[in-house]
């Protein structure tokens, strides 16, 4: 299945005001039990952080989580970095007309190619390392970008039904990925071997959240794939199927997975 021509889709109908693209944002917040993952683990972050900090929000696509970030804190400062140059004019002229720019700024950059000695604070990988073959000179890279103390706080999925893949017959659920998943003692000792000191890695998607997938992300993107008329039913479909879903992730961000098609890692410098 092909996510990237429906995200550009989406992009067209929600880019052409900064109250529609806000919109936009807090949609994605609600739907994405990664968002869910990721902003507990930033608030957790933060408790420690208040002071001036730089973040690399490394795979920025749409600009969502530079968002959210840029509202925890005035001295926060952001570096969003991203492959796809339509993606980055977009987030820089949306952070202009919303008074941000000072703060937060894109730019375009291969991962396997970028670092910035010893800049940033926390670099944040969300979705990304499943759409890169040369993933150990990108944890490298972002090894050499952090400071010391330092963290890097990534999502993406794991070998244990990740990208919806469950045996060896099977195929990604989305044709951009590189890998179906990681094995979380895989993406540690590779993390390990770029040089960071600690690393923790815990399954997100258990049991609760694949229900949630199932019903806010993958049902839905199928039906816009088979048709776009089904963007006139969406929001039927949300308003029968998304409290379940809403529990569902509350339930799974909040508790401990044995499994899941998921992982939020942490690395340490």
């Amino acid at each position: 299945m092909k996510y990237d021509p429906i995200k550009r889709s989406l992009g067209v109908v929600f880019n052409k005001r900064p109250f529609l693209r806000k919109l936009f944002y807090r949609l994605l917040d609600l739907l994405l039990l990664r968002t869910w993952h990721i902003k507990k683990a930033v608030r957790e972050w933060k408790r420690d952080h208040n002071d001036e900090v730089f973040i690399l929000d490394a795979g920025s696509g749409f600009g969502q989580y530079s968002y959210y970030l840029s509202k925890q804190s005035k001295n926060w400062q952001i570096l969003g970095v991203d492959v796809k140059t339509e993606q980055i004019e977009d987030c820089n002229q949306f952070f202009t007309k919303i008074g941000k720019s000072n703060r937060v700024k894109f730019q375009f950059a291969d991962l396997t190619k970028f670092s910035k000695d010893q800049k940033f604070d926390l670099v944040l990988s969300v979705d990304v390392m499943e759409h890169i073959l040369e993933d150990v000179e990108v944890f490298k890279n972002f090894y050499t970008s952090l400071k010391p103390g330092g963290v890097v706080l990534i999502s993406t999925p794991s070998d244990q039904g990740g990208s919806d893949v469950h045996d060896e017959d099977d195929h990604s659920f989305i044709d951009e990925h590189v890998r179906d998943g990681y094995n979380m003692k895989e993406i540690e000792d590779k993390l390990k071997s770029a040089g960071f000191s600690k690393v923790n890695a815990k399954y997100s998607y258990g049991t609760p959240g694949k229900i949630s997938w199932k019903l806010s992300m993958k049902y839905p993107i199928l039906m816009l794939n088979a048709s776009k008329l089904f963007f006139i039913i969406l929001p039927i479909y949300y308003i029968i199927t998304y409290p379940f879903a809403f529990i569902l992730n509350y339930f799974d961000v909040h508790g401990n997975h044995k499994t899941g098609t998921g992982l939020i890692v942490k690395a340490y410098k």
